[in-house]
C-alpha cells in the first residue's frame, strides 16, 4: 500500500471547503457630479411575479434550535436590520455575517467592472432576471451612443447590512455600500463626455440580494440597487 502524505490530505481538505464556502455566499462567480452612465441601472427592480417551485429546504433549523441572538449581527448590521437576520438565520442555519458580506463586497466590486465593460455574462451570473434587465438596456444604450466607459473602484470603504427581511421563502438583505469611484465615459473619437479617468467620486448606495431560502441552490442574487445620498 503506498504511503499518504498527510500534510497533502490535510491541504486537499482545506481546498475543497474553501471552494464550497466561496461558491455559498454569493454564487459563481457625494457628489453632485456623478457620472449618468453608472447612475442608469441603479433603480429598483420589480420582484418576481410568482416564487419559484418549492423545493426541499436546505438549511432550516429544527424547532428546538436556538434562536440568534443580537450580538451575532453587531459590527455587521444595523441595529433595525437585526430581527430580518434573525428571521433568515432561523430558516437557514448557512448564514454568517461576515462571509456574506466578504461576498457582497466582491460583487460589488464585479458588478460596477463589468456594467463599465459591458460584460452581460459576468452581470447575468450575479443578478436576478429583472435587474439584469436594466443593467443590459443601459449597457445597450450606451453602446447605440458610441460611448464606452472606463470604471476604476479605488476602493470600499463600507460594507453593511442596513435591512433584512424574509418575505415567505424569500430571504432579502439590503447592503450599504460606501465607496470611491472615477469613472468616466468616451465618445467614438475618445474625447471624454462624463466623468474623469482621475477625479474620484464618493458613492454610497444599497444593494438589495435575495435567495429562496428552501431550494437547494446556495447561491444569493442581486435584485435591486439604489443610490443613498
Amino acid at each position: 500500500m503506498p504511503d499518504i502524505d498527510l500534510a497533502t490530505v490535510i491541504f486537499a481538505v482545506v481546498a475543497i471547503v474553501v471552494v464550497f464556502k466561496l461558491r455559498s455566499v454569493l454564487g459563481t462567480r457625494n457628489d453632485g457630479q456623478r457620472p449618468t452612465g453608472l447612475v442608469a441601472p441603479l433603480s429598483r427592480a420589480p420582484g418576481p411575479a410568482s416564487p419559484p417551485a418549492p423545493l426541499e429546504p436546505a438549511g432550516a433549523l429544527p424547532a428546538s434550535a436556538p434562536v440568534a441572538t443580537a450580538e451575532r449581527w453587531e459590527g455587521y448590521a444595523a441595529p433595525e436590520a437585526f430581527d430580518g437576520l434573525d428571521a433568515i438565520a432561523a430558516a437557514d442555519r448557512g448564514l454568517e455575517p461576515q462571509a456574506f458580506l466578504s461576498g457582497a463586497r466582491a460583487a460589488y466590486d464585479m458588478v460596477i467592472q463589468a456594467f463599465a465593460a459591458g460584460d452581460r455574462p459576468a452581470l447575468q451570473g450575479l443578478m436576478a432576471p429583472e435587474a439584469f434587465a436594466n443593467f443590459d438596456a443601459a449597457i445597450r444604450a450606451r453602446a447605440a451612443a458610441g460611448h464606452t466607459m472606463t470604471t476604476t473602484v479605488v476602493s470600499i470603504d463600507d460594507a453593511k447590512i442596513a435591512a433584512a427581511q424574509l418575505i415567505g421563502t424569500m430571504a432579502q438583505i439590503g447592503v450599504r455600500f460606501t465607496s470611491k469611484l472615477a469613472t468616466v465615459v468616451r465618445d467614438k473619437a475618445g474625447k471624454v463626455v462624463e466623468g474623469s479617468a482621475t477625479e474620484v467620486a464618493d458613492h454610497t448606495d444599497v444593494w438589495t440580494f435575495v435567495r429562496d431560502i428552501r431550494s437547494r441552490d446556495p447561491n444569493w442574487r442581486l435584485t435591486e440597487t439604489q443610490s443613498d445620498r
